[in-house]
């Protein structure tokens, strides 16, 4: 082959790999960008609506707690939710959790004893009575209270479940780290049980996905 002839062929295979990295580059872009547009998409068709109405609201109104077959044959939702966020988790007879390690999803604090654990309902209960589970009956409240397929139920350090409440995240935000994996999972929850939101509470998802990388 000439020396003019193999420079060329030289040439396409350098061009080609070229291509294939920045083909790959532009594949990780949008992938992540696809992630992140997801959520902030979701969030932009959830229905702006002022805070409703606590009139006979209970956490009553939201069985939870309740049992979960696929966990084991006696576990409740709580274990259930151990189980599936820890790691090396080990279990009683009574599927209750004994020993792991768990990190919490508001602040990355590192748990090893069970009974420090909250399973906290990510949009909480009362929150979501105020847009739009007060028009819900019981069997699709219960639902809402035990979803282990949508990141409705999350395994939290007792502190910082307490100092959240029902407050939404224009009110109450996780350490900033958390920022976006909180607010795609708040929106996700609203966004699959069609819940509305504030004006402000909107505006602060909006700041917390615009953290997502």
């Amino acid at each position: 082959m000439k020396k003019s002839a193999w420079t060329s062929v030289v040439a396409a295979v350098l061009l080609a790999l070229m291509w294939v990295v920045f083909e790959s580059g532009l594949l990780d872009s949008g992938s992540s960008s696809q992630a992140t547009g997801t959520a902030a998409e979701q969030l932009e068709e959830l229905r702006v609506a002022p805070s409703g109405s606590m009139d006979g609201y209970s956490r009553e109104r939201f069985p939870h707690w309740k049992a979960q077959p696929q966990a084991g044959k006696n576990c409740n939702t709580r274990e259930a939710v151990l189980a599936r966020d820890g790691v090396d988790v080990r279990t009683n007879n009574a599927c209750e959790a004994v020993s792991g390690t768990w990190t919490s999803a508001y602040t990355g604090e590192t748990m090893t004893d069970p009974s420090d654990i909250d399973i906290d309902h990510m949009v909480p209960l009362a929150n979501a009575w105020r847009s739009g589970a007060s028009a819900w009956d019981d069997a699709r409240r219960e639902q809402f209270a035990n979803d282990v397929r949508l990141p409705q139920l999350v395994a939290v350090d007792a502190s910082s479940n307490r100092s959240k409440g029902d407050q939404d995240p224009s009110q109450w935000k996780p350490e900033r780290a958390a920022w976006c994996d909180y607010a795609t999972k708040w929106v996700t929850v609203k966004h699959a049980y069609e819940l509305t939101v504030t004006q402000a509470e909107k505006q602060a998802l909006r700041e917390m996905l615009a953290t997502c990388s």
